[in-house]
């Protein structure tokens, strides 16, 4: 039996986290259009440096450009908004993103440490004239500002404007699912830029065969949850995108970045604390509500990857190019 939905079917059904777009569209002349964006993700409401959420990352295939991985493998922690833009962009939306935390955070780099911007990325560079490089820092910082616990806006919408998935206009995509289970409920949501496949590889619609000279392409896939978790089983919760993304048809091609980047809103780490030692409470690994929570992640994936497709629409891009919202209900 397929787990039950969040009330919104929304990586927002978390309580506390937020979602924000800056979408980019502009034809500039008869070659070149602007067609991308940024996209927030903030874990929670608060000071994000000063509690930080645990969190774990799976590099399920790595043909990508993100930055800010390596310690969230290392620690197991994210202290920053997670932002999703296109390839050419990590630059200036890490520059808007730190930007604004220095603002937040007057000690970051002063009298306390550095900080570690998370930014992912897909490429767009089919329908987006990315050698323009039109996003900006402000664009980074305007996509946190207007960041909301309201259902996500998906689609072609900001990080999601000029990606493609299985030939179709793809974009952002989202979905939730509850778990109960040993007298406890918690939730799991996704949230997804899709960028990848070819029309004959999807496994849930009989597409018509139409072939695009894009290249290999790219999922981001974060994952929210409120199950108190720590970076350890975090990770594991990420690798279980990759079997969400089979259930598509993805195969995870050679030049595809595939990444997963999964945090809870429990169990808060402060960045402030005088002491050695630190207790944590999490669920254990044999219960059997963590296969609950992997399948939820799962099941979350899939569904987020398929309304990437259901809710955009057909879009014209650079060079006249066209590509067509899929034919999905």
């Amino acid at each position: 039996m397929p787990l039950p939905k969040g009330q919104a079917n929304c990586i927002t059904d978390i309580e506390g986290v937020q979602v924000g777009h800056v979408t980019l569209y502009e034809k500039m002349d008869q070659e070149n259009t602007i067609c991308t964006g940024v996209t927030a993700i903030l874990p929670h409401k608060g000071n994000l440096f000063k509690d930080k959420v645990h969190a774990g990352v799976a590099i399920i295939n790595g043909y990508g450009k993100s930055a800010g991985l390596i310690q969230i493998d290392e620690l197991g922690l994210v202290e920053s908004p997670i932002m999703l833009t296109n390839t050419l962009s990590i630059g200036p939306v890490l520059q808007g993103t730190l930007t604004y935390m220095l603002e937040e955070n007057q000690d970051i780099g002063d009298n306390t440490s550095t900080i570690n911007i998370v930014v992912g990325e897909c490429n767009d560079g089919y329908l987006n004239s990315t050698r323009l490089q039109a996003v900006k820092p402000e664009h980074a910082i305007e996509a946190i500002q207007v960041a909301s616990d309201e259902p996500a806006q998906e689609g072609a919408v900001g990080a999601g404007k000029g990606t493609i998935c299985f030939g179709y206009k793809g974009g952002i995509g989202t979905s939730s699912r509850v778990i109960t289970a040993g007298g406890e409920t918690y939730k799991v949501g996704v949230l997804v830029q899709s960028n990848f496949g070819n029309r004959d590889e999807a496994l849930f619609a009989d597409f018509k065969k139409k072939e695009l000279d894009t290249p290999d392409g790219s999922i981001m896939i974060i994952i929210a949850t409120d199950a108190p978790l720590y970076g350890r089983q975090l990770k594991r919760l990420a690798k279980r995108a990759a079997a969400g993304l089979g259930r598509t048809g993805s195969h995870i091609a050679h030049g595809s970045g595939d990444i997963a980047i999964a945090f809870s809103t429990a169990n808060k780490h402060r960045h402030y604390a005088d002491t050695v030692l630190e207790s944590l409470t999490y669920i254990r690994d044999g219960h059997p509500i963590m296969n609950d929570l992997f399948l939820g992640v799962v099941e979350a994936t899939e569904e987020a990857v398929i309304r990437s497709l259901q809710m955009a629409e057909t879009t014209e891009g650079r060079q006249g190019r066209k590509v067509e919202r899929a034919p999905l209900s």
